[in-house]
């Protein structure tokens, strides 16, 4: 019998009750491996009343005892990292080495929640004026929510959730529909490692469910990632109903390649960060810029070798680099852009299509793609293809590369091989991405720090994790405070207040 998977609320699992279920596939192998509810309106209400029941003690609890359960937590996460890992693989398809990755940088969120007291204690100003004292409180919203997507079914979550409790609130997460395991498995940890009933509920669905969060009165601030068109829909849904709102979208992220570069390490910094995670990442590389023709020829040459040697395969083989996509549906909607490609006459280097894995002939398997003499009006290279696509223009200076990247509708990440300091302090002035490396391929920032795009791959003021996270999921309280000498009696003042 197909294990089915439901919700967690209050504490504990909720087993499906009310029939509406959806298959999980393993991508690797084209089967199903679970089933998951798509819970009800009356089950993510439930949710969201749990959430709002648990709120008060929570927000009463010291920010060191809240620090307390994610130092469990981490713990928890590293024990039983294994397990984790195999969830994602098991419905994601990613390697399990690409896996452990996943749940380091989401173990490295919590860390960061760990000391998030130290954000947490304000601002204090004595004597700002005559016995006058001032400080500022950051103080929790309440009901929080988000909203992740399948490509990193773990770490995404925990880019959200950890900070937003230890900042007081109470969340409701609805992960995707696609790899919610490793999700529910996680706040089960959070549960065991001392986390209240009702500050962590999980609830699956689809876009009822997410309609559900967006129009409720009691949540007050949601998270989104995705993809553009969806995360300016939430955006303006979020923001009509009075809530908070950061939504981050869609990118075409642009490494540029200068004549100076260490061609070497560009190629070998190039295939991971175009085709690790079969191209599903945020902060893939999917457009080459190569400065001058002598440089293309050169990487052209280079990456098709490359290419050759990437071993692709099922994610349960750690010896394999890239996984399959994530679904059927999505690789035929990759395979359309490659046909694209073709239609509009870029040059197809490698054609990832057509590929069978032994052993595996049903799994959604797309190889590594190539594209080279790639024009600015194709559509291979204006969309978010988001799998295996690797494409190339070429360019005759770095002015030229950077005026595409800023003419380009997304600016989420970019990054620069150079050995030109002057070159690279250039880039980093004038490129308009939230997010640049230099002779770093995929620049995600540690969690100390904070993770967003600019232009349509952000919605919203403020970017995820990190510092950014104190100022989403709090609000600031200014106190100014004066206690008067019992023996002095003031008259009224009709001036406005100054400290002169």
């Amino acid at each position: 019998m197909t294990t089915q998977v439901g919700q967690f609320i209050n504490g504990q699992q909720v087993a499906p009750q009310d029939g509406n279920l959806i298959d999980i596939h393993n991508p690797s192998t084209g089967a199903v491996c679970r089933q998951v509810e798509m819970a009800s309106s009356a089950r993510v209400q439930h949710a969201i009343d749990t959430a709002q029941a648990a709120f008060p003690a929570w927000r009463a609890t010291p920010p060191a005892k809240r620090a307390q359960v994610m130092f469990r937590l981490k713990q928890l996460l590293e024990q039983h990292s294994d397990k984790i890992c195999a969830l994602i693989s098991e419905e994601h398809g990613k390697v399990l080495h690409d896996a452990k990755g996943e749940l380091q940088r989401g173990i490295e969120n919590v860390e960061f929640a760990c000391g998030m007291p130290q954000l947490l204690k304000g601002e204090h100003s004595k004597d700002v004026g005559p016995g006058i004292d001032a400080w500022c409180e950051f103080q929790p919203l309440g009901v929080v929510a988000g909203i992740t997507p399948f490509n990193f079914p773990a770490m995404v979550p925990l880019w959200m959730w950890p900070s937003a409790i230890m900042c007081g609130n109470t969340f409701v997460l609805k992960p995707s529909e696609k790899d919610p395991s490793s999700a529910l498995f996680i706040a089960e940890l959070a549960a065991e490692a001392g986390l209240p009933p009702g500050v962590l509920n999980v609830v699956n669905g689809d876009k009822a469910a997410v309609d559900h969060l967006l129009e409720d009165s009691t949540i007050q601030a949601v998270s989104f990632v995705g993809s553009t068109p969806v995360a300016e829909a939430i955006y303006k849904k979020a923001s009509e109903n009075g809530k908070r709102c950061q939504a981050l979208g869609g990118a075409k992220n642009h490494a540029i390649v200068m004549p100076d570069a260490d061609l070497d390490n560009v190629v070998n910094a190039l295939m991971g960060a175009a085709y690790g995670s079969c191209g599903e990442r945020c902060m893939a590389i999917s457009v080459v810029l190569a400065v001058g023709d002598e440089v293309g020829d050169a990487l052209r040459v280079r990456l098709s070798q490359q290419v050759e040697t990437l071993k692709v395969g099922a994610g349960c083989d750690n010896s394999n680099d890239m996984g399959p996509l994530i679904s059927e549906a999505h690789y035929q909607t990759v395979a359309n852009f490659i046909e694209s490609g073709v239609s509009q006459e870029a040059d197809l280097v490698c054609d990832g299509r057509g590929l069978s894995v032994e052993g595996y002939e049903n799994g959604y398997f797309l190889g590594a793609t190539l594209f080279d003499h790639v024009k600015p009006h194709m559509d291979i290279y204006q969309k978010e293809i988001f799998g295996p696509v690797l494409v190339m223009l070429r360019v005759p200076d770095m002015q030229s590369a950077v005026n595409l990247i800023n003419e380009h509708e997304y600016g989420n990440g970019t990054c620069l091989f150079t050995r030109d300091g002057e070159a690279a302090r250039y880039f980093i002035d004038q490129v308009q991405v939230g997010m640049v490396g230099v002779n770093v391929p995929l620049p995600v920032p540690v969690s100390y720090h904070s993770f967003g795009g600019w232009k349509r791959s952000l919605f919203g003021d403020l970017h995820a994790y990190g510092p950014d996270s104190v100022r989403f999921y709090t609000r600031r309280k200014a106190v100014t405070q004066r206690w008067p000498s019992a023996n002095l009696r003031e008259g009224s003042q009709f001036s406005f207040p100054s400290h002169s």
